[in-house]
Protein backbone atom coordinates (compact mmCIF):
# COMPACT_ATOMS: atom_id res chain seq x y z
CA UNK A 1 0.00 0.00 0.00
CA UNK A 2 1.16 3.73 -0.74
CA UNK A 3 2.21 4.98 2.87
CA UNK A 4 2.14 8.87 1.22
CA UNK A 5 -1.60 8.02 0.97
CA UNK A 6 -2.28 6.86 4.14
CA UNK A 7 -4.08 3.39 5.18
CA UNK A 8 -7.69 4.71 6.12
CA UNK A 9 -7.90 5.62 2.47
CA UNK A 10 -6.96 2.37 1.16
CA UNK A 11 -9.44 1.10 3.92
CA UNK A 12 -11.83 2.98 2.75
CA UNK A 13 -11.46 1.79 -0.85
CA UNK A 14 -11.21 -1.71 0.01
CA UNK A 15 -14.53 -1.67 1.76
CA UNK A 16 -16.09 -0.28 -0.92
CA UNK A 17 -14.74 -2.53 -3.68
CA UNK A 18 -16.30 -5.35 -0.83
CA UNK A 19 -19.91 -3.70 -0.87
CA UNK A 20 -20.64 -2.35 -4.06
CA UNK A 21 -18.19 -4.85 -7.15
CA UNK A 22 -19.27 -7.87 -5.20
CA UNK A 23 -22.75 -6.24 -5.21
CA UNK A 24 -22.85 -5.74 -8.96
CA UNK A 25 -20.67 -9.36 -10.01
CA UNK A 26 -24.46 -10.88 -9.51
CA UNK A 27 -25.34 -9.31 -13.00
CA UNK A 28 -21.80 -9.68 -14.25
CA UNK A 29 -22.63 -13.62 -14.02
CA UNK A 30 -26.07 -13.64 -15.90
CA UNK A 31 -24.58 -11.80 -18.65
CA UNK A 32 -21.64 -14.17 -19.23
CA UNK A 33 -23.78 -17.10 -18.47
CA UNK A 34 -25.51 -15.96 -22.10
CA UNK A 35 -22.88 -17.52 -24.17
CA UNK A 36 -20.22 -19.41 -21.41
CA UNK A 37 -20.69 -22.42 -19.51
CA UNK A 38 -21.42 -21.43 -15.39
CA UNK A 39 -17.72 -24.19 -14.64
CA UNK A 40 -16.02 -22.73 -17.83
CA UNK A 41 -16.65 -19.33 -16.44
CA UNK A 42 -15.51 -20.02 -12.82
CA UNK A 43 -12.33 -21.77 -14.66
CA UNK A 44 -11.43 -18.54 -17.05
CA UNK A 45 -11.87 -16.13 -14.16
CA UNK A 46 -9.72 -17.36 -11.18
CA UNK A 47 -7.16 -18.63 -13.80
CA UNK A 48 -6.31 -15.58 -15.47
CA UNK A 49 -6.67 -13.70 -12.54
CA UNK A 50 -4.63 -15.44 -10.46
CA UNK A 51 -1.82 -15.35 -13.57
CA UNK A 52 -1.92 -11.68 -13.38
CA UNK A 53 -1.64 -11.71 -9.68
CA UNK A 54 0.85 -13.77 -10.17
CA UNK A 55 3.50 -11.59 -12.31
CA UNK A 56 2.43 -8.45 -9.84
CA UNK A 57 3.53 -10.98 -7.15
CA UNK A 58 6.37 -12.28 -8.94
CA UNK A 59 7.67 -8.90 -9.37
CA UNK A 60 7.14 -7.16 -6.01
CA UNK A 61 9.79 -10.27 -4.74
CA UNK A 62 7.33 -11.94 -2.19
CA UNK A 63 8.21 -15.11 -0.49
CA UNK A 64 6.11 -17.71 -2.13
CA UNK A 65 4.54 -19.49 1.13
CA UNK A 66 5.77 -22.80 2.36
CA UNK A 67 4.37 -26.22 1.14
CA UNK A 68 1.43 -26.77 3.72
CA UNK A 69 0.54 -23.45 3.44
CA UNK A 70 0.34 -23.59 -0.31
CA UNK A 71 -1.97 -26.89 0.45
CA UNK A 72 -3.86 -25.07 2.95
CA UNK A 73 -4.47 -21.76 0.47
CA UNK A 74 -5.21 -24.57 -2.20
CA UNK A 75 -8.27 -26.14 -0.23
CA UNK A 76 -9.75 -22.69 0.79
CA UNK A 77 -9.34 -21.18 -2.59
CA UNK A 78 -11.63 -24.53 -4.00
CA UNK A 79 -13.72 -24.06 -0.91
CA UNK A 80 -14.61 -20.78 -1.27
CA UNK A 81 -14.25 -19.59 -5.17
CA UNK A 82 -15.78 -23.14 -7.12
CA UNK A 83 -18.29 -24.38 -3.82
CA UNK A 84 -19.13 -20.48 -2.84
CA UNK A 85 -18.95 -18.22 -5.90
CA UNK A 86 -18.89 -20.99 -8.29
CA UNK A 87 -22.15 -22.48 -7.59
CA UNK A 88 -23.80 -18.76 -7.17
CA UNK A 89 -22.80 -18.94 -10.63
CA UNK A 90 -24.76 -22.43 -11.56
CA UNK A 91 -27.47 -21.19 -9.44
CA UNK A 92 -28.13 -18.06 -11.40
CA UNK A 93 -29.10 -20.55 -14.31
CA UNK A 94 -32.50 -20.67 -12.86
CA UNK A 95 -32.88 -17.61 -10.51
CA UNK A 96 -32.71 -13.86 -10.67
CA UNK A 97 -29.54 -12.19 -9.93
CA UNK A 98 -31.30 -10.36 -6.72
CA UNK A 99 -32.27 -13.45 -5.41
CA UNK A 100 -28.72 -15.23 -5.20
CA UNK A 101 -27.49 -11.95 -3.13
CA UNK A 102 -30.31 -12.11 -1.09
CA UNK A 103 -29.65 -15.79 -0.18
CA UNK A 104 -25.65 -15.10 -0.43
CA UNK A 105 -26.71 -13.06 2.98
CA UNK A 106 -26.91 -15.63 4.88
CA UNK A 107 -23.64 -16.83 5.27
CA UNK A 108 -23.54 -14.75 8.42
CA UNK A 109 -25.46 -17.12 9.88
CA UNK A 110 -23.30 -20.26 8.38
CA UNK A 111 -20.66 -19.19 10.57
CA UNK A 112 -22.69 -19.04 13.64
CA UNK A 113 -23.84 -22.84 12.85
CA UNK A 114 -20.17 -23.96 11.27
CA UNK A 115 -18.06 -22.19 13.85
CA UNK A 116 -18.40 -24.90 16.61
CA UNK A 117 -15.85 -24.25 18.75
CA UNK A 118 -18.11 -21.06 19.58
CA UNK A 119 -21.11 -22.62 19.90
CA UNK A 120 -21.69 -21.88 23.77
CA UNK A 121 -20.88 -18.38 23.17
CA UNK A 122 -23.28 -17.94 20.17
CA UNK A 123 -26.10 -19.63 21.22
CA UNK A 124 -26.12 -18.00 24.94
CA UNK A 125 -26.64 -14.74 22.91
CA UNK A 126 -30.77 -14.13 22.53
CA UNK A 127 -29.32 -11.12 19.46
CA UNK A 128 -27.97 -14.31 17.51
CA UNK A 129 -30.70 -16.63 18.08
CA UNK A 130 -33.21 -13.83 17.21
CA UNK A 131 -31.09 -13.26 13.96
CA UNK A 132 -30.85 -16.72 12.46
CA UNK A 133 -34.59 -17.39 12.47
CA UNK A 134 -35.63 -14.14 11.33
CA UNK A 135 -32.72 -14.35 8.22
CA UNK A 136 -34.10 -18.03 7.68
CA UNK A 137 -37.42 -16.89 8.02
CA UNK A 138 -36.95 -14.22 5.59
CA UNK A 139 -35.03 -16.34 2.85
CA UNK A 140 -38.40 -18.75 2.88
CA UNK A 141 -40.21 -15.75 2.12
CA UNK A 142 -37.79 -14.16 -0.37
CA UNK A 143 -38.31 -17.73 -2.46
CA UNK A 144 -42.23 -17.78 -1.86
CA UNK A 145 -42.27 -14.23 -2.93
CA UNK A 146 -39.97 -14.12 -5.82
CA UNK A 147 -41.74 -14.47 -9.74
CA UNK A 148 -42.63 -17.52 -10.82
CA UNK A 149 -40.67 -16.99 -14.17
CA UNK A 150 -37.61 -15.17 -15.55
CA UNK A 151 -36.82 -13.08 -18.68
CA UNK A 152 -33.65 -13.66 -19.19
CA UNK A 153 -31.99 -15.99 -21.64
CA UNK A 154 -30.93 -18.97 -21.22
CA UNK A 155 -32.16 -19.20 -17.96
CA UNK A 156 -34.88 -22.00 -16.71
CA UNK A 157 -36.66 -20.85 -13.84
CA UNK A 158 -36.23 -23.01 -10.61
CA UNK A 159 -36.69 -20.90 -8.11
CA UNK A 160 -36.46 -23.98 -5.05
CA UNK A 161 -33.34 -25.30 -7.04
CA UNK A 162 -31.30 -22.02 -7.57
CA UNK A 163 -31.89 -21.58 -3.83
CA UNK A 164 -30.72 -24.87 -2.60
CA UNK A 165 -27.36 -24.50 -4.69
CA UNK A 166 -26.70 -21.12 -3.31
CA UNK A 167 -27.27 -21.54 0.63
CA UNK A 168 -24.81 -24.77 -0.48
CA UNK A 169 -22.60 -21.71 -2.13
CA UNK A 170 -22.90 -20.38 0.96
CA UNK A 171 -22.23 -23.15 3.56
CA UNK A 172 -18.28 -23.79 1.17
CA UNK A 173 -17.67 -19.97 1.23
CA UNK A 174 -18.05 -20.02 4.93
CA UNK A 175 -16.35 -23.24 5.40
CA UNK A 176 -13.48 -22.44 2.95
CA UNK A 177 -13.31 -19.02 5.47
CA UNK A 178 -13.23 -20.82 8.39
CA UNK A 179 -10.13 -23.32 7.20
CA UNK A 180 -8.11 -20.49 6.25
CA UNK A 181 -8.64 -18.41 9.14
CA UNK A 182 -7.20 -21.69 11.62
CA UNK A 183 -4.26 -22.23 9.19
CA UNK A 184 -3.01 -18.96 7.99
CA UNK A 185 -1.07 -17.25 10.47
CA UNK A 186 -2.56 -13.86 10.77
CA UNK A 187 -0.22 -10.83 9.09
CA UNK A 188 1.57 -13.34 7.31
CA UNK A 189 -0.58 -12.03 4.27
CA UNK A 190 0.93 -11.57 0.58
CA UNK A 191 -0.08 -11.52 -2.36
CA UNK A 192 1.06 -15.08 -3.04
CA UNK A 193 -1.93 -16.21 -0.65
CA UNK A 194 -4.59 -14.66 -2.87
CA UNK A 195 -2.68 -15.98 -6.38
CA UNK A 196 -2.79 -20.00 -4.63
CA UNK A 197 -5.76 -20.10 -4.09
CA UNK A 198 -7.13 -18.21 -7.53
CA UNK A 199 -5.33 -20.98 -9.74
CA UNK A 200 -6.16 -23.64 -7.43
CA UNK A 201 -10.25 -22.43 -7.96
CA UNK A 202 -9.60 -21.74 -11.66
CA UNK A 203 -7.16 -25.31 -12.09
CA UNK A 204 -10.55 -27.52 -10.03
CA UNK A 205 -13.37 -25.47 -12.63
CA UNK A 206 -11.58 -26.41 -15.32
CA UNK A 207 -11.77 -30.57 -14.16
CA UNK A 208 -15.54 -29.77 -13.30
CA UNK A 209 -16.31 -28.06 -16.48
CA UNK A 210 -14.36 -31.09 -18.33
CA UNK A 211 -16.33 -33.49 -16.30
CA UNK A 212 -19.56 -31.87 -16.74
CA UNK A 213 -18.86 -32.19 -20.30
CA UNK A 214 -19.13 -28.20 -20.83
CA UNK A 215 -16.13 -28.45 -22.73
CA UNK A 216 -17.55 -30.03 -25.28
CA UNK A 217 -18.56 -28.45 -28.42
CA UNK A 218 -17.74 -24.91 -26.65
CA UNK A 219 -17.54 -22.45 -29.46
CA UNK A 220 -14.86 -19.90 -28.73
CA UNK A 221 -16.19 -17.85 -31.69
CA UNK A 222 -19.70 -17.63 -31.02
CA UNK A 223 -19.20 -15.79 -27.26
CA UNK A 224 -20.85 -12.50 -27.78
CA UNK A 225 -19.02 -9.39 -26.79
CA UNK A 226 -21.99 -8.88 -23.98
CA UNK A 227 -20.66 -12.29 -22.43
CA UNK A 228 -16.55 -11.29 -22.99
CA UNK A 229 -17.21 -8.24 -21.04
CA UNK A 230 -19.31 -10.09 -17.93
CA UNK A 231 -16.44 -12.26 -17.87
CA UNK A 232 -13.77 -9.45 -17.91
CA UNK A 233 -15.78 -7.47 -15.40
CA UNK A 234 -15.52 -11.00 -12.84
CA UNK A 235 -11.36 -10.84 -13.47
CA UNK A 236 -10.61 -7.69 -13.47
CA UNK A 237 -13.24 -6.20 -11.11
CA UNK A 238 -14.55 -9.20 -9.28
CA UNK A 239 -11.69 -11.19 -8.61
CA UNK A 240 -8.54 -8.75 -8.82
CA UNK A 241 -9.81 -5.54 -7.18
CA UNK A 242 -12.67 -6.88 -4.91
CA UNK A 243 -11.47 -10.35 -3.56
CA UNK A 244 -7.91 -9.07 -3.12
CA UNK A 245 -9.77 -5.91 -1.16
CA UNK A 246 -11.35 -8.97 1.07
CA UNK A 247 -8.43 -11.07 1.61
CA UNK A 248 -6.58 -7.92 2.97
CA UNK A 249 -9.36 -6.75 4.96
CA UNK A 250 -9.32 -10.67 6.73
CA UNK A 251 -5.97 -9.50 7.80
CA UNK A 252 -6.57 -6.28 9.36
CA UNK A 253 -10.03 -6.22 10.18
CA UNK A 254 -12.12 -8.17 12.97
CA UNK A 255 -13.99 -11.06 10.28
CA UNK A 256 -17.52 -9.49 11.99
CA UNK A 257 -17.02 -6.26 10.42
CA UNK A 258 -15.65 -7.48 6.55
CA UNK A 259 -18.69 -9.40 6.74
CA UNK A 260 -20.97 -6.56 6.69
CA UNK A 261 -20.76 -6.60 3.20
CA UNK A 262 -23.33 -9.12 3.36
CA UNK A 263 -26.59 -7.51 3.55
CA UNK A 264 -25.24 -4.55 1.44
CA UNK A 265 -24.93 -6.41 -1.67
CA UNK A 266 -27.66 -7.76 -1.73
CA UNK A 267 -29.46 -4.08 -1.89
CA UNK A 268 -26.88 -3.28 -4.73
CA UNK A 269 -27.87 -6.45 -6.80
CA UNK A 270 -31.36 -6.08 -6.67
CA UNK A 271 -31.33 -2.57 -7.25
CA UNK A 272 -28.55 -2.95 -10.66
CA UNK A 273 -30.65 -6.25 -11.40
CA UNK A 274 -34.05 -4.19 -11.64
CA UNK A 275 -32.70 -1.22 -13.67
CA UNK A 276 -29.84 -2.88 -16.22
CA UNK A 277 -31.94 -6.27 -16.59
CA UNK A 278 -35.23 -5.55 -15.76
CA UNK A 279 -35.54 -8.09 -13.31
CA UNK A 280 -38.53 -8.44 -11.27
CA UNK A 281 -38.76 -7.07 -7.64
CA UNK A 282 -42.19 -7.52 -6.14
CA UNK A 283 -42.82 -5.44 -2.84
CA UNK A 284 -43.34 -9.27 -0.68
CA UNK A 285 -39.86 -9.36 -1.67
CA UNK A 286 -38.52 -6.36 -0.46
CA UNK A 287 -40.28 -7.37 2.50
CA UNK A 288 -38.60 -10.89 2.61
CA UNK A 289 -35.27 -8.65 1.77
CA UNK A 290 -35.77 -6.44 4.43
CA UNK A 291 -36.22 -9.38 7.02
CA UNK A 292 -33.06 -11.25 5.96
CA UNK A 293 -31.07 -8.15 7.04
CA UNK A 294 -32.67 -7.22 9.88
CA UNK A 295 -31.28 -11.15 10.88
CA UNK A 296 -27.77 -10.11 9.89
CA UNK A 297 -27.56 -7.24 11.29
CA UNK A 298 -28.93 -8.71 15.05
CA UNK A 299 -25.94 -11.37 14.52
CA UNK A 300 -23.50 -8.40 13.64
CA UNK A 301 -25.14 -6.18 16.15
CA UNK A 302 -24.76 -8.73 19.04
CA UNK A 303 -22.27 -8.59 21.70
CA UNK A 304 -20.25 -11.76 20.47
CA UNK A 305 -18.64 -10.66 17.58
CA UNK A 306 -19.54 -13.69 14.49
CA UNK A 307 -16.50 -15.08 12.96
CA UNK A 308 -13.76 -13.03 15.39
Amino acid sequence: MNKAIGPRFWLVLAFIAIYFIWGTTYLANLYALKAIPPFIISALRYLLAGLLLAVLAYSKDQVIPTGKQIRDLAISGVLMLVGGSGLVVVAEQYITSGSAAVIVATEPFWFVLLDQPRWKLYFSDKKIIAGLLLGFAGIILFTQFSPASTSHEGQSANQLLGTVIVLAGAVLWVGGTLFASRRIKPGSYTLWHTTIQLLAAGLFATFLALVNGEWNGFAWQAVSMQAWGGLAFLIIFGSLIAYLAFAWLVTIQPPAIVSTHTYINPLIAVLIGWMAAGEQVTGLQLIALTVVLTGVVLTQLSKTQVGS
